[in-house]
């Protein structure tokens, strides 16, 4: 019986990971295993980072709120304290874009939250 070899199969998943290495610098896109070791670590960057861009966003838009609330004389944890005592269900990334875009409709809020 002759002795199969792999040739194609292994060509086929060696040049989808090289196509996958696009964009990486020397040996990390022409080279399979060293090719394979930076995709696979993009892989692990990427799954991690999926998670960590939506904290990364709360806090971002937790700093703008605190700067414009500061403005008016409160703090932010005792401006979304307030908030919860008003009733007021507004989420923190429409907070912050409304302290960016519309400063006067935010003022109205503060002020509202203050009383």
């Amino acid at each position: 019986m002759p002795r199969a070899n792999s040739s194609v199969p292994r060509h086929r998943r060696h040049r989808k990971i090289i196509k996958l290495a696009k964009g990486q610098f020397g040996a990390r896109r022409k080279l399979y295993k060293t090719a394979k070791e930076a995709v696979e670590r993009g892989w692990v960057y990427a799954y991690r980072d999926r998670r960590q861009k939506k904290r990364d966003f709360r806090r971002l838009w937790i700093t703008r709120i605190n700067a414009a609330v500061r403005q008016h004389g409160l703090s932010y944890s005792r401006f979304i304290y307030l908030l919860g005592e008003k009733g007021v269900e507004i989420n923190r990334k429409q907070l912050s874009e409304m302290a960016i875009h519309q400063p006067e409709a935010f003022a109205k809020l503060v002020e509202t939250v203050k009383k």
